[in-house]
C-alpha cells in the first residue's frame, strides 16, 4: 500500500507558522522547532507552500529560482536540518512546485525577453497581438514588453509569466528541478494549477457569457495528460513519490481524469472543500459523487481549508465549536486523504480587515484598485477586496502553548482565539488522529454510505461512523451489537442518542 493512502497531511503556510529570529516571518528554524508539536498532534506528513526566492508578488507563487531558499526563510543548510529532523520523527515532507509559470525576475525570463532570437525566447509564450484571454486575477492575460514590442502571456499576475510547455527544453529544465528536490529527500510534490500547463496554441478567443469569460482554451488542453505522465514517470524512476495536483475546476470528472497510476496520485476536490454551506444532504451528495467519479484505486482528497480559501471555522461553522469538531471528524474518518490546514486544530478563524492597507494578497488588493478604476466607491471596493483576498486564512499561527509566533512585528495581523475553545479543539484533533492511527479503517472502502434525516452514516471495515448535522439531539436506531469507541453519545435500548453536531465511531459486529 502506498504510504500516502492512509496518511494525514498538514499544510504549512511558510510565512505564518513559526518565526525564529524576530523578523515577523515564519522560517525553517522556527518550523524545525515545532516538529515535536506536529508529532504530538499526530500528523504523518507536511505540505509546505513555496519557500523559494521570490519577489513575493503572489506570496511566493512567483518563483525567481526553483533550486534555492528564500533568505526570509533561511538557507539551504536550514532546509536540510529541517528535513533531517522531520525524517527522524517519521514525518514525510511534500513541497509546492509552481510549474505553470515563473516570476518575471527568473533568469529564464530575463533571457527570454532580451531579444526575439535569444535561445530561451520560447521558454515563455510570446505573441505580436493579444487575444481576449483574461488573467485569473482579472484584466488582460497579455502584457506588452516594450523591449521587443511583443506580448507575453500570464494566466495570473503580470509578474508571473507562463512557461511554454510545448517547448521540450522547458520540460527538460523542470526535470532538473524535480531531480534537485528529490535528491534533497522530499516525499512528493503539490503541483500548483497544474491543469493550466498546456494551451491551444492557435489562441482562439475565449467565449464571454453575460460579461463573464469562460476559460475554455486556456486550461485542460490537449497534451496535458502526456505532460503529467512525463512528470510522474520521471519522479517515480527510483522510488515512490506522492504527486498531488491542484486542478482549477469544480467539475468532478475533470478533476478525476488526471489521477491514475501513470499520472497524479490525487487531485484536490474543491467541490468538497470550498463550499459555502454544509449540511448532511450536501455532504452525502458530494461523497456519493466522489465515489461515482473516481475509478477503482483512485482516492479522493478531504479538506475544508487551505491558503486560498476562507477558514472553515468562520465559513462553515460560524464559530460553533461543536460544528467545527463535526467537520474535523468528517475529514478524518471519511474515505480519502485528509489535508489539515495549519491552525484548524485550534479553531483559528478568518482574519478581518478594516482597510486595504492591512492586506498583502494581490488577489484582494488588485480587486480593490480595479473596482475603484471602474467607478466603485471606497467602501464597495473594500467589501469586494475583503471577499476576494486570501489573506483572511493566512494569519500567523496561534499555538495552544501560548508561545508567540514571533518576538517582533508579524508580517500580517494576528487572529485572536478563545483559549479554552482552542485547547478543546486541539485535544479533540489529537484524540481523533490517535484513534485514526490506531486502526486500519483509513485504508478501507465504504461498505455502506447512507443518509437518514440529518444523520449521515458510513461503514469502513469494522467501524460505523455516525455524523449528526442537526441542531437538536436524535436517537439513531442500531441493529446488532456495537460498541462506542470514539465520541460522546448515550447507548439506549432504542439505539444511540447523539447531541447536536455530533460525530461518533462504533465498532460493530457482523
Amino acid at each position: 500500500m502506498e504510504f500516502w493512502r492512509g496518511s494525514v497531511f498538514y499544510e504549512i503556510y511558510m510565512k505564518s507558522f513559526q518565526d525564529s529570529n524576530g523578523d515577523g516571518l515564519g522560517d525553517f528554524k522556527g518550523l524545525t522547532s515545532r516538529l515535536d508539536y506536529l508529532v504530538d498532534l499526530g500528523v504523518d506528513g507536511i505540505w509546505l507552500t513555496p519557500f523559494y526566492p521570490s519577489p513575493q508578488v503572489d506570496n511566493g507563487y512567483d518563483v525567481s529560482d526553483y533550486c534555492d531558499i528564500n533568505p526570509d526563510y533561511g538557507n539551504m543548510a536550514d532546509f536540510r536540518e529541517f528535513m533531517k529532523a522531520a525524517d527522524a520523527r517519521g514525518i514525510k515532507v511534500i513541497i509546492d512546485l509552481v510549474l505553470n509559470h515563473s516570476s518575471t525576475e527568473h533568469a529564464w525570463f530575463k533571457e527570454s525577453r532580451s531579444s526575439k532570437t535569444n535561445p530561451k525566447r520560447d521558454y515563455y509564450i510570446w505573441r505580436e497581438k493579444p487575444n481576449n484571454w483574461e488573467s485569473f486575477f482579472g484584466g488582460s492575460a497579455w502584457e506588452l514588453d516594450k523591449l521587443t514590442g511583443e506580448y507575453y502571456y500570464h494566466s495570473f499576475a503580470k509578474e508571473q509569466a507562463d512557461l511554454n510547455w510545448a517547448n521540450p527544453a522547458v520540460r527538460a529544465e523542470i526535470e532538473q528541478v524535480l531531480a534537485f528536490w528529490l535528491n534533497e529527500g522530499v516525499a512528493g510534490f503539490r503541483l500548483d494549477v497544474i491543469n493550466n500547463l498546456t494551451l491551444v496554441l492557435e489562441f482562439p478567443d475565449n467565449p464571454v457569457v453575460d460579461n463573464e469569460m469562460e476559460h475554455v482554451y486556456d486550461r485542460n488542453q490537449q497534451g496535458l495528460e502526456q505532460a503529467l505522465e512525463q512528470i510522474a514517470a520521471f519522479c517515480r524512476k527510483e522510488r515512490e513519490v506522492f504527486l498531488v495536483g491542484e486542478i482549477s475546476s469544480d467539475k468532478l470528472p475533470e478533476i478525476a481524469k488526471y489521477s491514475s497510476k501513470t499520472m497524479l496520485d490525487v487531485t484536490f476536490n474543491f467541490n468538497f472543500g470550498s463550499v459555502e454551506l454544509l449540511d448532511a444532504q450536501s455532504v452525502f451528495t458530494t461523497l456519493n459523487e466522489m465515489e461515482t467519479a473516481l475509478q477503482e484505486g483512485q482516492w479522493p482528497t478531504l479538506f475544508f481549508g487551505s491558503h486560498d480559501m476562507s477558514r472553515f471555522t468562520t465559513r462553515l461553522s460560524n464559530g460553533n465549536l461543536s460544528k467545527t469538531k463535526l467537520l474535523a471528524f468528517l475529514m478524518l474518518t471519511a474515505k480519502g486523504i485528509p489535508f489539515i490546514y495549519y491552525g484548524e486544530e485550534v479553531g483559528m478563524p478568518d482574519l478581518t480587515f478594516s482597510s486595504v492597507e492591512e492586506m498583502r494578497d494581490i488577489q484582494g488588493t488588485a480587486a480593490y484598485y480595479q473596482a475603484l478604476q471602474a467607478g466603485s466607491d471606497g467602501q464597495s471596493a473594500l467589501e469586494l477586496a475583503i471577499n476576494k483576498t486570501r489573506d483572511k486564512a493566512r494569519g500567523p499561527m496561534v499555538f495552544p502553548d501560548g508561545k508567540p509566533f514571533t518576538t517582533g512585528q508579524p508580517w500580517i495581523k494576528m487572529a485572536s482565539l478563545n483559549e479554552e475553545d482552542a485547547l478543546s479543539m486541539w485535544h479533540f484533533y489529537q484524540a481523533l488522529l490517535a484513534f485514526r492511527k490506531g486502526h486500519d479503517f483509513k485504508e478501507k472502502e465504504y461498505s455502506s454510505l447512507t443518509l437518514d434525516g440529518e444523520t449521515l452514516s458510513y461503514q469502513r471495515g469494522e467501524f460505523l461512523f455516525l455524523l449528526h448535522f442537526g441542531e437538536t439531539e436524535v436517537t439513531y436506531p442500531l441493529q446488532g451489537k456495537s460498541e462506542l469507541v470514539f465520541g460522546d453519545a448515550e447507548m439506549l435500548e432504542a439505539g444511540i442518542k447523539m447531541g447536536a453536531y455530533t460525530g461518533i465511531a462504533l465498532r460493530v459486529e457482523d
